[in-house]
C-alpha cells in the first residue's frame, strides 16, 4: 500500500450537477445529480479524499461573478452535506478561454494544485469528467482519465477514438461502483 492520499478529482458541470449548454449561471441553475451526492459520499466513507477541478469561465465572460459561484458552491456542500459527504478541495478557473492560464483546463493546474495539497500519487489518481478536456487536463497532469455519459459525455464519448482505452461509466454512481469493486 503506498502513503499517498487516495485522491479522486471530479469535474463539476455534468458529473456533480446538471450541466447547461447557456452555462450554470446561478444557485437556482444549480441542481444536483442525486445519484452523485450519494457517490461522493461512498467516496468519502471510503477513505478517498475529493477534489473537484471545475472552468468557470461564466465569470471571465460577465455571465455571473465570483460571489455567485461562491452561493452556487454553497448550495452544492449543503446538498452533499444531506448524504452525508462533501467535498475536501475545490479549484476553478474563471478565465475566458481566449485568456486561459495553465490553471484551465485541459491545462493540468488545476490538477496540479489538487494532487499538491493532498501528497497524491497522480498515478494512483483518477479524474472524473464528461469532457474533452476534463480527459486531456487528466493526462497532462499524469491522472488516470475516466468519462461519464452525463454532462457532454455522450457527445466526449463519440469523438474518443476506439484505441483511447479510457474507461467509459453511465454516471459518477456507475465509476464508484466500479472503482470500490475493483479496490476490494
Amino acid at each position: 500500500m503506498n502513503e499517498h492520499t487516495p485522491l479522486i478529482i471530479l469535474d463539476r458541470d455534468g458529473v456533480i450537477n446538471l450541466d447547461s449548454d447557456a452555462y450554470i449561471k446561478s444557485p437556482d441553475e444549480w441542481i444536483a445529480i442525486d445519484s452523485s451526492l450519494k457517490a461522493i459520499a461512498r467516496l468519502n466513507q471510503a477513505g478517498y479524499k475529493i477534489g473537484i477541478a471545475t472552468n468557470q469561465s461564466g465569470i471571465g465572460r460577465g455571465y455571473f461573478d465570483h460571489a455567485t459561484l461562491a452561493m452556487m458552491h454553497k448550495k452544492m456542500e449543503q446538498a452533499l452535506a444531506q448524504h452525508g459527504a462533501h467535498i475536501d478541495a475545490l479549484e476553478y478557473c474563471p478565465d475566458h478561454p481566449d485568456q486561459a492560464t495553465h490553471r484551465r483546463k485541459p491545462a493540468p493546474g488545476m490538477a496540479a494544485s489538487l494532487l499538491q495539497q493532498f501528497a497524491a500519487d497522480p498515478a494512483q489518481t483518477w479524474f472524473v469528467g464528461d469532457s474533452k478536456s476534463d480527459l486531456d487536463c487528466a493526462l497532462n497532469a499524469g491522472c488516470k482519465p475516466a468519462l461519464v455519459l452525463t454532462g457532454k459525455g455522450e457527445r466526449t464519448q463519440a469523438k474518443l477514438s476506439p484505441d483511447s482505452n479510457i474507461p467509459v461509466f453511465k454516471d459518477l454512481a456507475a465509476f464508484v461502483d466500479w472503482l470500490l469493486e475493483i479496490r476490494q
